[in-house]
C-alpha cells in the first residue's frame, strides 16, 4: 500500500527510494525548491586545465549541475534493487534502520542486517528471530469483543500477493490467518508470486506449503508467474484460483488481529455488494513493533494517490466506535464477495504496476450501485516499507493510471487530475493504453456520474471547477525563471530556475485569484494559499483568510499580458536585484508592460 495520513508532499517522489539513492533524489529537490540547497549540492569543478567560458551564466551551471544529479538518479531507479547477497551495505550509522534498534548489535550484525533492509525495505534480520505466531494487542475498540454474529457465515479465501518477500515475513502472515481466522471461515490461502528470484521463496517456501498441505490437502495453492505482471494482476490472478464465496486480497506483510473475519463476513452476507477493508495499524519497519492507527475512512487526493481520512460527521454522530466506516475509497487491501467482484469488473488490467487501482475500484463500486465500508472491528498490522518493490519509480505508473481513472470514470472533473499533475489536458504525451472497454463496461454497468459521488459519497473533497488556467507562470523579462511558491516555512513567493514541480503549479481561477502550489485535497487539510498583495509587497495567504479579511488577492491577467492587482493597480513583475540567488526579485510595482505567460488555459482569460 502507499497511502498517507497527511497531504502528499513534493518529496513523494523520493521517499519510494532507497540508500543513497533517496538521498541524492532529496538534495535533488532541495535544490530546485529552495534558497539554501546550494550549500549542499555542490556541482563537479572543472579540471584546473580547462577553462570556463566567459559568458557561461550562472543559470546555465545551474542547470548543468542538475542535469548531472538528474543522470546520477535515473541511472539509480533502473536498476533492480541487488540481492541481500550482492548488496553493498552502507555505512550503518547512516541508515534509518538502527534509529531505534540494533544498537547492541555486532559491527557484523550490524551490516547483514541493512543488507536485508537496503533489499526488502524492512527489518528482514529481525523477522527472522521473531516467532511465526508472536501475539499481538488486541487494538479493537473495546464494544466490539460485546459483538455478536450469525453462526452461518460464507468462507473466505485469502490471496497474498508478493514479490521476493522475506521468507519469515511472508509466513507470518499466512500463520496469523490460520490461527486468527475461524478454521469453519476459511476454506484455503492463496499464494501468487509474481516472478520473485529469491531463491529461498522457491525450494524453502515449497517445504513449508508441503508440510500444511500434508495435514490439510490443497490448503495452500501457490501461483507462481513467469513474468512480472505487477500487483493489479497479480490480484486478479489470485481472485482467479479462488472458490469461496469470499476473497480477501491481501500484501504478504501483514499480520492479521482476532476477530477481524466475522465483522466483515457479516456485513458482505447483509449485503454482497459491499467492499470492505479492515482497520489498518502499522508495523514498524524498523523494529516491528505494532503502532495503533486511529480509525479512518479511506480516500484519495487529485493526483489519485490514496489517503486517510477523518471519520465522516455521520459516523461520529452514531458515538458507536464499533459502526462500520462508510469510505470513499480503499487503500488497496480489501475483501469482497468473488463473484460480485467479477461483476464489477475486477481491477482494470490496462493499469501498471500499482498505484490507482484501488481508487479506481472505490470510484467504480460507489457509481455503479455499490459501497464500501472500514470495519473499526476487523483489525490488520501492515508493514509500511521504508521502500517499495516491483520499481523505484512508482510515481510514472500512478500518474498514468491515474489519467486512465480521470477518462473513464470522472466526467468533467477530470481536467482536476490533469490539473494537479501539471500536464496539459491535450496532448498530454502519455499513453494510457486502450480505455475502450472500461468505457464500455461503465456503459454497461449503468453507473452514475462522478458529480453525484463527489456530492453524495466524497463531499469532503474540494471541487476547482473555477480554474480557467494552470501550469507554470514565466515573465518574458527572464524566461528561464518561474513564480515559485519559496520555502514552505515562509509566505513570500519568489522566482526560481523553472522545474515544473509542485512548488511551482500555478492556479488562475475565474474569480481571479492565483493560487500557488499543492492543489489542497479536501476541507479537512490546509486551504490553498492565494497571492495578495499586502502593503505593496507579494505575499501567499491562505485564500479563505484573504478573502473574509478582504484582502486584496483578486488579479487582472490575460496570457501574454501584464498581472494587475484588481485594488492597489500595481503590477506583479520581475526587478533586477544582484543580491538574489538568480538576480531578479518579485516586486510589487507600477505596471511597465511586462508579459506574463502561464502552460495550459483552459477557457479564455479576460483581464
Amino acid at each position: 500500500m502507499v497511502c498517507t495520513r497527511k497531504t502528499k508532499t513534493l518529496v513523494s517522489t523520493c521517499v519510494i527510494l532507497s540508500g543513497m539513492t533517496n538521498i541524492i533524489c532529496l538534495l535533488y529537490v532541495g535544490w530546485v525548491t529552495n534558497y539554501i540547497a546550494s550549500v549542499y549540492v555542490r556541482g563537479q569543478e572543472p579540471a584546473p586545465d580547462k577553462k570556463l567560458e566567459e559568458d557561461k551564466g550562472d543559470t546555465l551551471k545551474i542547470i548543468e549541475r542538475l542535469d548531472h544529479l538528474e543522470n546520477v538518479i535515473k541511472q539509480h531507479i533502473q536498476e533492480a534493487p541487488a540481492k541481500p547477497e550482492e548488496a553493498e551495505a552502507e555505512p550503518f550509522t547512516d541508515s534509518s534502520l538502527f534509529a531505534h534498534w540494533g544498537q547492541e548489535l555486532s559491527p557484523e550484525g550490524r551490516r547483514v542486517a541493512l543488507k536485508q533492509f537496503q533489499y526488502y525495505g524492512y527489518n528482514a534480520y529481525l523477522s527472522d528471530r521473531l516467532p511465526l505466531d508472536r501475539p499481538l494487542p488486541d487494538l479493537r475498540p473495546s464494544g466490539c469483543r460485546n459483538l455478536s454474529f450469525p453462526d452461518s457465515l460464507p468462507e473466505v479465501s485469502i490471496v497474498f500477493i508478493f514479490v521476493n518477500e522475506a521468507l519469515s515475513v511472508l509466513l507470518r502472515s499466512i500463520h496469523s490467518a490460520m490461527e486468527r481466522t475461524p478454521p469453519h471461515l476459511l476454506k484455503e490461502i492463496i499464494l501468487v508470486d509474481d516472478n520473485s528470484s529469491n531463491e529461498e521463496l522457491k525450494e524453502k517456501l515449497t517445504e513449508y506449503v508441503d508440510k500444511v498441505n500434508g495435514q490439510k490437502p490443497g490448503f495452500i495453492k501457490v501461483v507462481r508467474h513467469s513474468k512480472q505482471e505487477g500487483l493489479i494482476r497479480s490480484r486478479v490472478s489470485g481472485w482467479r484460483a479462488a472458490t469461496a464465496p469470499v476473497v480477501a486480497l491481501f500484501d504478504a506483510h501483514v499480520e492479521f488481529n482476532v476477530g477481524w473475519a466475522e465483522p466483515v463476513l457479516t456485513r458482505i452476507k447483509e449485503n454482497r455488494k459491499r467492499i470492505i477493508s479492515p482497520s489498518f495499524d502499522n508495523i514498524k519497519y524498523d523494529n516491528f513493533e505494532i503502532e495503533e492507527y486511529p480509525l479512518a475512512a479511506q480516500g484519495f487526493d487529485w493526483e489519485l494517490w490514496c489517503r486517510y481520512l477523518n471519520p465522516p460527521k455521520a459516523w461520529w454522530k452514531l458515538e458507536n466506535s464499533t459502526a462500520p466506516i462508510r469510505s470513499p475509497a480503499l487503500i488497496g487491501c480489501f475483501i469482497v464477495d468473488r463473484q460480485y467482484f467479477q461483476e464489477i469488473g475486477l481491477l482494470d488490467e490496462g493499469m501498471e504496476v500499482y498505484g490507482g487501482e484501488n481508487v479506481e475500484l472505490g470510484i467504480r463500486v460507489w457509481q455503479c450501485g455499490g459501497s464500501v465500508e472500514v470495519l473499526p472491528c476487523s483489525r490488520i498490522a501492515h508493514i509500511e516499507r521504508a521502500h517499495k518493490p516491483y520499481t523505484e519509480d512508482l510515481t510514472a505508473h500512478v500518474r498514468r493510471n491515474a489519467l486512465r481513472v480521470a477518462e473513464v470514470w470522472m466526467d468533467e472533473f477530470k481536467s482536476h487530475v490533469y490539473m494537479a499533475w501539471n500536464i496539459p489536458q491535450e496532448d498530454s504525451g502519455i499513453d494510457i493504453g486502450d480505455i475502450t472497454a472500461r468505457k464500455a463496461l461503465r456503459k454497461q454497468l449503468q453507473c452514475k456520474t462522478f458529480r453525484w459521488y463527489l456530492v453524495s459519497v466524497y463531499p469532503e473533497m474540494r471541487m476547482y471547477s473555477d480554474i480557467i488556467a494552470y501550469g507554470v507562470l514565466q515573465n518574458s523579462l527572464k524566461t528561464d525563471l518561474c513564480l515559485d511558491q519559496g520555502p514552505d516555512t515562509e509566505n513570500i513567493p519568489i522566482v526560481y530556475m523553472c522545474h515544473g514541480m509542485t512548488p511551482q503549479n500555478v492556479y488562475y481561477t475565474s474569480s481571479q485569484q492565483i493560487h500557488v502550489g499543492v492543489l489542497s485535497p479536501t476541507v479537512d487539510d490546509d486551504d490553498n494559499r492565494c497571492l495578495v498583495d499586502v502593503n505593496g509587497r507579494p505575499r501567499l495567504i491562505e485564500c479563505s483568510y484573504a478573502k473574509a479579511k478582504r484582502m486584496k488577492l483578486h488579479w487582472q491577467f490575460s496570457q501574454g499580458g501584464s498581472i494587475q492587482n484588481r485594488k492597489s493597480k500595481r503590477c506583479l513583475e520581475l526587478q533586477e536585484n544582484s543580491d538574489m540567488e538568480f538576480g531578479f526579485q518579485l516586486v510589487l510595482q507600477k505596471c511597465s508592460g511586462q508579459h506574463w505567460t502561464i502552460t495550459n488555459v483552459l477557457r479564455s482569460l479576460v483581464s
